[in-house]
């Protein structure tokens, strides 16, 4: 049974809106970069299949996160295993200029102009962390990202 997965359900210019759910349940909303054939780095979103999830307590990212969260940080939810992609966590953000081919967390989206951001990202990252730190630990570390445009 696939815990953790990844629907994308809308394209905007250059943004990718997606559903995180957790055993079939809706979590959040994530953002990410533009679909491309070609991966332009730091603006391209990740490939549809079937990946793992671990935690990186290595990265430059979880000094900032350490301190963002306190005790609560354990790692950086990192999806492990993509072609041609290397330290894509899932974090916090809004825009599609912050995700640098990540997803991020948000509670609600709105569309701006022709692309589509993310709202409300701190308080949805706090929310699914400690269940993805959950899962990870408990060696259910598969993740299934597809899409399913629906608008």
């Amino acid at each position: 049974m696939m815990r953790v997965k990844i629907v994308r359900v809308a394209q905007g210019k250059q943004s990718t809106l997606s559903h995180l759910y957790i055993d079939g349940i809706f979590q959040c909303y994530l953002l990410e970069d533009k679909i491309r054939a070609d991966k332009i780095p730091k603006q391209t979103a990740i490939p549809t299949g079937n990946f793992q999830l671990r935690l990186n307590t290595w990265g430059g990212m979880n000094t900032k996160y350490k301190n963002l969260m306190g005790k609560v940080h354990e790692g950086m939810i990192e999806i492990d295993q993509l072609p041609n992609f290397d330290y894509i966590y899932i974090h916090i953000g809004n825009l599609h200029s912050e995700t640098s081919g990540c997803p991020l967390t948000g509670f609600g989206f709105q569309k701006v102009g022709e692309d589509y951001q993310v709202v409300q990202s701190r308080d949805a990252y706090k929310m699914v962390y400690p269940k993805l730190v959950k899962l990870i630990k408990d060696k259910q570390t598969a993740i299934v990202i597809e899409n399913n445009f629906q608008f």
